[in-house]
């Protein structure tokens, strides 16, 4: 008597799902970007800025926002990795039009190989720049990002602090979407050495059937400071630089207006940017 044949396994959710979807959706808010570029550079220079560099760019979603706000605007998407920029060209550059995507320019290399031409904004988002441990190489990028700056030019970086952000017993967990379609973002702050300020962080997915997407994403960076950074920006030559911290109610509630600042409260976590003018 013939045996029956087992049934196939059937995928789950986490096998089925696409990294860099879960990624843009929990992680990424172009739209919001493009305020902040738009605030920052205009209360620098009293004007719009026209042309983005995004440095560390991964899937360049903020490039493709960049062209579409405005038909004058123009973007350089610079990352090392092949497969996540082929990722935004195959679903991010695609969902622009001819003409929209034309202006768009994305360049598989290191980031401080300074050959594209200069631009009015530089961002650098997602801790990226943290990649270079050492001070001198941190210097030396912001040198280059200096010399890929026009005269009015502005370098924009994210920032994130507290005491909880070196907490290694830690992982923040939030749901993304609802429903069986749905799935949580895990954010794992794995590891921190308060000698070197050495640091590993893990982004996990969660779905619906229990199913788990495990490390989709990881950093190993070095922690730095805001006035590390600050005073890093003013040897590469930029003229000052300002922190623009998110504003609070009375309630302690963020409110979505971001100032610069000199002081701030010493919440437990915090995220900040920082802006180098040239």
């Amino acid at each position: 008597m013939a045996k029956k044949k087992n049934k196939a396994k059937k995928a789950t959710l986490a096998e089925k799902a696409d990294k860099f979807v879960c990624y843009q959706k929990s992680v990424q808010s172009p739209e919001h970007e493009l305020e902040i570029f738009n605030q920052v550079y205009n209360e620098a220079y009293g004007r719009r800025p026209l042309s983005l560099r995004e440095d560390f760019c991964g899937t360049f979603a903020v490039c493709c926002e960049w062209v579409k706000s405005d038909e004058e605007r123009t973007a350089f998407g610079i990352d090392l990795c092949p497969d996540t920029l082929q990722w935004g060209k195959d679903h991010n550059l695609a969902k622009l039009d001819e003409e929209q995507a034309s202006r768009v320019t994305v360049l598989e290399q290191d980031v401080r190989a300074g050959n594209t031409p200069t631009v009015d904004l530089l961002a650098a988002q997602n801790f990226s720049f943290w990649i270079f441990k050492k001070r001198q190489e941190v210097i030396d990028y912001f040198k280059v990002a200096y010399n890929n700056l026009n005269d009015e030019g502005v370098m924009l970086m994210d920032m994130m602090g507290g005491k909880e952000c070196y907490n290694t017993t830690i992982t923040d967990k939030r749901k993304v979407k609802k429903g069986k379609k749905g799935f949580d973002y895990h954010w794992e702050q794995a590891y921190f050495n308060p000698v070197t300020a050495d640091c590993s962080f893990y982004i996990h997915f969660r779905f619906a059937d229990g199913s788990k997407m495990k490390r989709a994403f990881e950093y190993h960076w070095r922690f730095w400071t805001v006035p590390e950074v600050r005073e890093m920006l003013a040897e590469a030559g930029f003229s000052k630089s300002l922190v623009y911290w998110e504003q609070e109610d009375d309630d302690g509630e963020d409110t979505g207006v971001w100032m610069a600042e000199e002081t701030a409260i010493n919440n437990d976590s915090w995220l900040c940017y920082i802006v180098g003018i040239k």
